[in-house]
């Protein structure tokens, strides 16, 4: 059977449900804690919650500004644009979907690379944006980020993504699911430069995103009560036929589990990036990986624990 009819359908029966995205505007209830907070209060907080520490999401414009140094930041490969290679439509086509997401984001797609500076230091930066498609990772999000991590490994830059996503995009099917492959590669011949890669999860990141590259930094670090995973905690317990522990598949419980190495509070997510970034060029400078590796991560593990401030 010729692929491209296994999508032919011109009306599938697919519902797609959609997240809405946080507002800030005037008093809003907290999530977290369910105190009236105002909008103004939570720009001076960096969009947390100043009762209940509750991170709210942030545009992508808003990450680089909290991560990147202040006008340091170059955008890169943004002349890829995303397509639809199956012609696919479910109860819209998608091409207008991008056309919605693209409206309501003010972005082109889901992710958004380039070159910046972290407390001086030069580095490849990537960040995923949740306001399009649900940061929904799709062919051209996966090439976007494939040049980044190689344009990193050309130039021997440090390499920092921050998820946001709820996985792979459906509505490209094989070409989303490809591109778990293809970062994945291009992390491994990353890795062989020696150059660390500092992985960044934010809430949520889910699907094929966790399933690839959002879990293979050198280093993972987590924002508080981030929703980290494979499939929702719904989908879970309907798979398994077992209610999950309590705050099963957050950040800190996952940071119990030893999934990822550190839960970092937003207003320290710079100074404690710049940390890794600097401790792990040096180490790198100095001495070739050898079978002190592994004591050389925990060290370095204790050690930006034991500096948290």
């Amino acid at each position: 059977m010729d692929f491209l009819r296994l999508f032919s359908r011109p009306t599938p029966k697919i519902k797609v449900q959609t997240t809405k995205k946080d507002s800030f505007s005037g008093w809003v209830k907290c999530n977290g804690c369910s105190e009236t907070i105002h909008a103004d209060e939570l720009k001076e907080t960096l969009h947390c919650c100043p009762k209940c520490g509750y991170h709210y999401r942030i545009s992508v414009h808003q990450r680089i500004d909290l991560l990147a140094d202040e006008g340091s930041f170059k955008e890169m490969f943004c002349h890829l644009k995303p397509a639809d290679p199956l012609s696919f439509e479910d109860e819209e086509k998608y091409v207008d979907r991008i056309k919605k997401a693209t409206a309501k984001s003010g972005r082109d797609e889901a992710v958004m690379v380039g070159s910046a500076k972290i407390a001086g230091l030069d580095v490849a930066l990537g960040v995923m944006d949740f306001s399009f498609m649900g940061g929904s990772m799709g062919s051209v999000v996966g090439e976007r980020l494939t040049l980044l991590i190689e344009h990193a490994t050309e130039k021997q830059l440090p390499l920092i993504i921050v998820s946001a996503s709820g996985g792979a995009r459906m509505q490209e099917s094989i070409y989303s699911l490809m591109q778990m492959a293809k970062t994945s590669a291009a992390l491994s011949r990353y890795r062989d430069k020696g150059v660390p890669y500092i992985s960044i999860l934010t809430n949520p990141t889910t699907g094929g995103v966790t399933a690839s590259f959002a879990s293979l930094g050198d280093i993972l670090l987590a924002e508080p009560g981030a929703l980290i995973g494979f499939a929702g905690p719904r989908v879970v317990e309907q798979t398994i036929g077992h209610k999950l522990p309590e705050g099963a598949q957050k950040s800190e419980f996952l940071l119990e589990k030893g999934m990822i190495d550190l839960v970092v509070k937003r207003s320290d997510l710079k100074n404690k990036v710049a940390f890794f970034i600097d401790f792990l060029k040096k180490e790198t400078d100095a001495t070739s990986r050898s079978d002190s590796q592994e004591g050389s991560e925990a060290t370095l593990v204790r050690l930006a624990r034991g500096s948290r401030g």
